[in-house]
């Protein structure tokens, strides 16, 4: 991950105040947290005679403490190894929740041997972005030609979900002072939303979390320049996130920088339109952006924009997920204008009508995590100088109460598996599917489900089961106990039923898992 800051100096303003200075000041500046022109609030500096006194909220807002990054390196390296051990104790327990680490290996191995971005588990000569436009997942190239396996993605996954917690961490520590900042850290590391992004593998978000982080930080320290870079390459990491942009755009604008957050606004809106009416429409082999139909269709049934918009707050699962976004912050986020950067994400989840995007489960709410934390601490610091008795009493304590909340939460979250000895311990369905993996030939066209998908990718063409009709691949391999609609009671003609092209014979049965080999030719080779 880059420098969290850009100019290689201490944050300006890290001292504390000075009781000599002047109302709105801050403390000396030492030759170490000197402020120079590229890390200076923009607005903070020029204020004039004439330019009104600051009020005490205002004051507050511009002070910021010392923040030494030690210790939030420390606790995320700690964190990173958390979210890896779990990951990897999953990976090798064959414990896959989708396709999509498989999906992702595959598109991350085509970048790194220069070639398009072909995924053949959604379809023989698949090309990916006309699913969605994640084109930076490339950046994970220099990683997989070091270790070119699935695991090096989530490896990748946890290390940038503990990055942004450096940023987190820390930047609520210059914010609010004392010991707050290792606080948040933790209990930001132990949010629902990452540990259910853990626990679903790898997905592309885990590129927007921390630029989104950098993003909120860069808005609370007054870095307007900062905040716009962060955000412009958020539109490369998914479609979506180009309205996200844009409402950085006007967040930018509410806060003083109507010029920059309206080129900002429009910079997202145009991105987004681009992608999913021109880009990704032209790499799709249907000519259209496919998720149209989550918000458009329940099924096979048309929904119309009315419908889909009086339902947003229909479900208990929608409201639920709403209450502990915000809850996990003791509801102190909802006292920022950070919170609006919220909305996009959770308009397109709310209108949906795919309820796997409604609630708490997989990786939604990760690019949420960033943003309600942050907005947080600023709620906090704001909450400080309010002229109410109550809110100032209830701030001093929204940090404990956030840390607490989030330690007792991960008792009922995927991270406690990790206390449990059974977590360790090989079953012996992990030695049967093992044995099916070493009976696949490398360089092998496989058609598997997604027990053995991932752990296939990295050196064999892998379809999706039933996904490639005409193919006749070379190996069918199946898992008995997946979860198929029909029961599979004899695997050789299911597989010729796949595939009427060919004809199979089991080559091993180990456990649930039967792996199936071709006895005729490919199709066209005679």
């Amino acid at each position: 991950m880059r420098d969290l800051n850009q100019s290689g100096t201490d944050v300006p303003g890290d001292g504390e105040p000075n009781p000599d200075a002047a109302p709105g000041t801050t403390a000396e500046k030492t030759p170490e947290t000197e402020t120079t022109p590229e890390t200076a609030p923009e607005t903070a500096a020029e204020k004039t005679p004439e330019t009104a006194p600051e009020t005490a909220a205002e004051t507050a807002v511009r002070i910021l403490h010392p923040a030494p990054l030690r210790p939030h390196l420390v606790t995320a390296a700690v964190l990173c190894a958390v979210y890896f051990l779990y990951a990897y104790l999953r990976y090798s327990h064959f414990h896959a929740p989708s396709w999509d680490l498989g999906i992702f290996e595959q598109e991350v191995r085509a970048y790194a041997g220069f070639r398009a971005p072909v995924v053949d588990i959604k379809g023989p000569g698949y090309l990916i972005l006309g699913d969605h436009f994640s084109p930076v997942v490339a950046l994970l190239v220099p990683l997989y030609w070091i270790w070119p396996s699935a695991l090096a993605l989530l490896f990748a996954q946890a290390a940038l979900f503990a990055a942004s917690a450096v940023v987190v961490g820390r930047t609520a520590q210059q914010i609010l002072g004392g010991r707050s900042g290792l606080c948040v850290t933790v209990a930001y590391g132990l949010s629902w939303g990452l540990q259910e992004a853990a626990k679903s593998e790898f997905h592309e978000i885990a590129l927007a979390v921390p630029l989104i982080a950098l993003v909120c930080r860069a808005l609370l320290l007054e870095r307007w320049r900062a905040a716009v870079l962060w955000a412009l390459p958020l539109v490369l990491v998914k479609e979506d996130l180009g309205v996200t942009v844009a409402a950085v755009g006007l967040v930018l604008a509410l806060l003083g920088r109507r010029l920059q957050g309206l080129l900002l606004a429009a910079y997202g809106i145009f991105a987004f339109a681009l992608t999913v009416l021109v880009l990704i429409p032209a790499a799709s082999s249907g000519g259209t952006y496919d998720y149209w139909t989550k918000i458009e269709k329940n099924g096979e049934q048309d929904v119309s924009p009315l419908d889909s918009l009086l339902g947003v707050l229909d479900s208990s699962v929608k409201l639920e997920m709403l209450v502990f976004l915000v809850g996990i912050t003791a509801f102190m986020a909802l006292r920022s204008p950070l919170i609006l950067l919220v909305l996009p994400t959770l308009g397109w989840r709310l209108l949906s009508q795919d309820s796997h995007h409604w609630g708490m489960a997989w990786h939604y709410s990760a690019i949420l995590m960033p943003v309600v934390f942050l907005a947080m601490a600023d709620g906090i610091r704001r909450s400080r100088a309010s002229k109410r008795p109550w809110l100032v009493s209830y701030a001093k304590v929204a940090v404990p109460v956030t840390t607490a909340i989030a330690v007792t939460l991960t008792q009922h979250l995927p991270l406690r598996d990790l206390l449990r000895p059974e977590t360790y311990a090989t079953e012996a369905r992990t030695e049967q599917a093992e044995r099916a993996l070493e009976a696949i030939p490398v360089g092998a066209r496989v058609e598997t489900d997604i027990t053995l998908m991932s752990h296939l990718t990295a050196d064999r063409t892998v379809y999706w089961i039933g996904g490639a009709p005409g193919t006749a691949p070379d190996v069918v391999a199946v898992n008995l106990d997946f979860g198929w609609s029909q029961p599979i009671e004899d695997p050789v003609a299911y597989a010729e039923q796949l595939h009427p092209e060919g004809r199979y014979r089991i080559t091993l049965r180990s456990g649930p898992f039967v792996v199936m080999e071709r006895t005729t030719p490919a199709p066209g080779n005679g």
